[in-house]
């Protein structure tokens, strides 16, 4: 019996070492659905270029998808620029996963959403792939100190997840504007469209928001916040910060649409923190 009517995940990054598939595994275990849209960005062949980490948990990650398909689950992979090699196979059927360049979903209560990896509101993705590329190399680092950072603070005795790309997120001020720019592209695209609404990922913030009268929805990603959107049977949206079947944190929709200040401060670090966004 599905738990709830939709799954909106993005940002997997399946196939490198900071990919958290067994919490993914957790969260697809307490959350069968009617319907799962895989929103780019679920296997990471940037990093795998340079050395592929594929743990067992990843093959796990991808059997469970490959079972709720054939048990009658609808499972929709939208590709994002980490996986764009898939962007050649639109309306293709792998396993019973269906692949579109994007989608338009209707949520319970009427509403229209476009399904959107996202990176096409990236000016830098789009038009400066080599500065992405060095980007995503940064943030590779940046998520390998964080391993280093979590070690020292189990130690430590410290409990709970600290993410070190999130922190500095939201205290250096080039990335609040790129997150702020990005969402504003994203909205005005589904306005030009006649959309109520979008859901994305790429930028690692996952956020539930109205912006100038529409819906913003970011899946964030399951690489530092491991988050997802879950839609219940009455066309109500959830973000779920998933830390662990003990312990998942939801937060409703009212919880999630206030924009944070920006801080007054340089940004030394802002271009590693605009590609940890991607």
């Amino acid at each position: 019996m599905p738990a709830v009517r939709t799954l909106f995940l993005s940002d997997i990054h399946l196939g490198t070492r900071a990919c958290q598939a067994e919490h993914l595994i957790e969260f697809l275990r307490e959350h069968p659905a009617e319907q799962t849209y895989l929103i780019g960005d679920i296997v990471d062949f940037w990093a795998m270029h340079r050395g592929i980490c594929w743990l067992p948990a990843h093959n796990t990650v991808v059997q469970k998808l490959l079972r709720r398909a054939r048990h009658g689950e609808r499972i929709v992979f939208i590709p994002g620029n980490h996986d764009e090699v898939l962007r050649d196979y639109p309306g293709v059927s792998f396993g019973g996963i269906e692949v579109h360049e994007e989608a338009i979903h209707t949520t319970a209560d009427g509403r229209r959403l476009l399904l959107i990896h996202g990176d096409i509101f990236d000016q830098v993705t789009r038009h400066h792939r080599w500065v992405a590329v060095l980007g995503d190399m940064a943030y590779t680092q940046l998520v390998r100190l964080n391993l280093w950072l979590s070690w020292v603070r189990r130690k430590l005795g410290r409990s709970g997840y600290w993410s070190l790309a999130g922190y500095a997120k939201r205290k250096v001020k080039t990335a609040l504007n790129f997150i702020f720019d990005f969402e504003d592209s994203a909205v005005r695209h589904a306005r030009e469209r006649g959309l109520d609404g979008v859901v994305c990922g790429h930028i690692h913030w996952a956020a539930i928001k109205e912006i100038d009268g529409l819906l913003y929805v970011n899946c964030g990603d399951w690489v530092d916040s491991c988050t997802a959107i879950v839609e219940h049977f009455d066309g109500r949206l959830e973000l779920v910060v998933w830390r662990g079947s003990a312990q998942p944190a939801p937060l409703a929709l009212s919880d999630a649409t206030v924009r944070p200040t920006l801080p007054e401060c340089p940004a030394p670090v802002a271009d590693i923190v605009m590609k940890a966004s991607r």
